[in-house]
């Protein structure tokens, strides 16, 4: 019986769903956005609003839970000294989920999801 047991399957085990989500999560951090379909979307929302929440208290506990999630210490870096002090502001809701309409192949729902602040962050990276 699946009694209390939360989220989503995605058809994976359990290990190779928590290093794909680890592994978006990073990309979603590194890149300000990623595409996916939309129920990785809203798995991977709960997790980097998550991060971005403990990087906010900045002390080396956070940090080491950051990295047990990232498994990247570049990608914990920019966590700590770029995204979560521009997101300082903000209580919550760190990330917005985009639809992009039907994909192609499958017909499986495709969006973008992004962090709130992906244009300056985009911004801030071309200059």
């Amino acid at each position: 019986m699946r009694h209390a047991k939360r989220g989503r399957k995605l058809g994976r085990d359990h290990q190779h769903r928590k290093a794909m989500l680890g592994t978006m999560a990073a990309q979603i951090i590194q890149h300000g956005r990623i595409k996916t379909t939309e129920q990785k979307a809203k798995e991977v929302r709960s997790l980097v609003d998550k991060l971005v929440t403990t990087a906010k208290k900045d002390d080396l506990h956070a940090r080491r839970q950051a990295v047990k999630v990232l498994k990247d210490k570049t990608v914990v870096r920019h966590l700590f000294e770029e995204v979560a002090p521009s997101l300082d502001d903000r209580d919550s809701g760190y990330t917005r989920i985009l639809k992009l309409g039907q994909r192609p192949g499958d017909g499986a729902s495709s969006v973008y999801i992004q962090l709130v602040n992906y244009d300056a962050v985009a911004a801030a990276e071309s200059a």
